[in-house]
């Protein structure tokens, strides 16, 4: 396969980033896919999933260093970034989403690490992010993002209930989460947690802060790495964990106390996008896998090729329509968060955020159909792919969610509409 800009966004992208997206569209394709059965067969068995990182994901991540394929989500806003706009790494996000276990961390550019990367560089003072964001930036270390609890509904955030007291010259942190990506794994060195340390004040955004929390700090437990449709994702893990009186200095908290939302929508816009833009290439992947598949000469069903019954055909069409139309979304969101920023382009985001994911894993179950039983075995990468894409229905928000706030947004354009109507009215 090799990538193809869309023309409709062509004469946006920068000649660099056009190189960029060639050299990753190989470093994918021939360095990433191939090795994926090797990477599963590098993961340790029972506890030592949890202790050894494949060995081929840190020859990758050298491989790709070496070509410049490092560290490319950060915009061009940020002094440590590759100096690519939104649009330009939303392509690439999209490339590397056709390898989702391995290529977006091979190239360090892999949730829950880019969002806490980009909140250490948006609002880290600077020895944070000596500490943090340095190492980070290096691939040296990994981080996990700390703010779904199990004892109450998180898809509304003012609900988080994790307290974060200060005590003198420290925060004391109480707290029960769960669904922390990235907490199982060994390289993991910090978190970032989301608690409250104002429960009081009226305003319930200003409540809420965000707290560096050092993996190694005594009264952590990882209570259980918990797992998705029977996948537990070793070594990252998506960890069950209490903090029980963990003390950290006041100088670990991000911004201030009380700017939790801020910082947090000020991660979320941007990370919402890579999603989307992955969640595009792994429908691709999907889509790839399935023409293959209906066209295999040995498999024939009823004296017919399967691609030559109609059902499939349909499916095929429909399935690459619903792939360019969530392309087109997203990129347009891209765009507008260069052109506006994230904050004015909550529709956008929001629209793409409920859109793909869904889409995926309509592409997804067309593409396991085709394949039969063994569509839902190990031996093709589908049935991961689909149980990685379900979790996107949650992650950064459930579509519900991203559903009410595109309608309260478009309702904000209900008297602007009926003052229209009445002036025409007026003049008949």
């Amino acid at each position: 396969m090799v990538y193809t800009i869309p023309l409709l966004v062509e004469e946006k992208i920068s000649s660099r980033a056009k190189e960029l997206i060639k050299k990753l569209d190989n470093f994918v394709e021939n360095e990433c896919v191939p090795v994926e059965q090797i990477f599963h067969e590098q993961i340790g068995k029972g506890e030592d999933r949890w202790k050894i990182v494949p060995p081929i994901i840190e020859e990758l991540k050298k491989k790709a260093r070496s070509l410049g394929l490092w560290n490319l989500f950060l915009s061009k806003h940020y002094r440590e970034g590759a100096g690519l706009t939104n649009l330009e790494y939303a392509l690439m996000a999209e490339i590397t989403g056709r390898s989702l276990r391995i290529a977006p961390e091979a190239i360090n550019c892999s949730a829950p690490d880019t969002g806490n990367m980009e909140v250490f560089a948006k609002y880290g003072t600077p020895a944070q992010k000596a500490k943090w964001l340095t190492p980070l930036l290096n691939g040296e270390i990994r981080s996990a993002f700390a703010m779904t609890e199990k004892n109450i509904a998180s898809s509304d955030a003012t609900n988080i209930a994790t307290s974060i007291i200060r005590v003198n010259n420290e925060y004391v942190i109480n707290g029960h989460k769960w669904w922390i990506s990235g907490a199982g794994d060994p390289r993991c060195a910090v978190f970032l947690v989301m608690g409250k340390s104002d429960p009081k004040n009226k305003s319930k955004h200003k409540q809420q802060s965000l707290i560096i929390v050092p993996r190694d700090t005594p009264g952590i437990t990882i209570v259980r790495p918990l797992t998705v449709f029977g996948y537990d994702d070793a070594p990252e893990g998506h960890c069950e964990i209490i903090f029980k009186d963990v003390r950290v200095p006041v100088e670990n908290i991000i911004l201030g106390e009380g700017r939790g939302f801020e910082v947090i929508q000020g991660r979320l816009g941007p990370g919402r996008i890579h999603h989307c833009m992955r969640s595009i290439g792994a429908a691709e992947r999907g889509l790839d896998l399935m023409l293959v598949r209906v066209t295999d000469p040995s498999r024939r069903t009823f004296g017919k090729l399967l691609a030559e019954h109609g059902t499939i055909v349909s499916d095929i069409a429909k399935s690459r329509m619903i792939i360019d139309q969530a392309r087109f979304l997203v990129l347009n969101a891209a765009d507008m968060i260069d052109k506006v920023g994230a904050k004015n382009a909550l529709k956008e985001i929001g629209m793409a955020k409920a859109i793909i994911p869904s889409m995926l894993l309509e592409v997804l179950d067309r593409s396991i159909q085709a394949h039969g039983a063994g569509g839902l075995s190990e031996d093709f990468p589908l049935a991961s792919m689909y149980a990685a894409g379900r979790t996107l229905r949650f992650a950064d928000g459930p579509d519900e969610v991203h559903i009410q706030q595109i309608g309260r947004l478009e309702l904000r354009r209900a008297e602007k509409i009926r003052t229209s109507i009445e002036k025409i009215k007026s003049k008949l």
